[in-house]
């Protein structure tokens, strides 16, 4: 007869988000991930698998975790234009609040995206879903006329990805904080009209 688990799953699975989120895929060790998560090896490899598996996983959960930062409310309190400037100012926070661990779905672009298709294509998707949300804000921005209805929506929501996913790897190495803000106020004035 199985033995029932005796923790609690997704509260460890976050503890290995955030060991991974701090640490990185190839700098983390199973015996690290043990120690940290607080469970037995063999309790790991029967719930999550091998690490590649774990790590996975634990990319998966970060991304459930920030999906709702990603959808556009019919009752946005903020104009579009503050929407997207918002994503960019907490970018700039995280410095603060994080250290300088940065966004773990970018720390694993940086790091795995050229040698594991697997984590080049949840990297995607979660980048596809960001300029999926942009673009929607800046076609909400066009239609109430705070963004020119010339601007291209396509165009412009990958350039705003580029831009913000740059931003978040530039968080990771200077604590100028003037000079983050500045590039956010470069990167937003793209959307003034002419």
């Amino acid at each position: 007869m199985a033995r029932a688990k005796e923790f609690d799953e997704d509260a460890v699975l976050l503890k290995a988000v955030d060991l991974f989120w701090e640490q990185g895929y190839e700098k983390t060790s199973m015996s690290d991930l043990v120690e940290h998560m607080g469970i037995h090896k063999r309790s790991l490899y029967d719930t999550f698998g091998d690490k590649h598996s774990l790590f996975m996983k634990a990319l998966q959960r970060y991304d459930q975790m920030i999906a709702h930062r990603y959808v556009v409310s019919q009752e946005q309190e903020k104009s579009p234009i503050d929407a997207i400037r918002s994503m960019f100012e907490r970018t700039v926070r995280q410095r603060e609040d994080d250290s300088p661990r940065g966004c773990f779905i970018v720390n694993t672009a940086v790091e795995l995206s050229t040698h594991d298709s697997e984590c080049r294509e949840m990297v995607n998707q979660r980048l596809n879903r960001t300029e999926i949300y942009v673009r929607e804000l800046i076609e909400a921005g066009q239609h109430t006329g705070e963004i020119a209805a010339s601007l291209n929506a396509d165009w412009l929501a990958s350039y705003f990805v580029n831009a913000l996913t740059g931003l978040r790897v530039m968080v990771k190495t200077t604590e100028d904080r003037d000079k983050l803000n500045h590039i956010v106020d470069m990167t937003m004035s793209v959307l003034k009209t002419r």
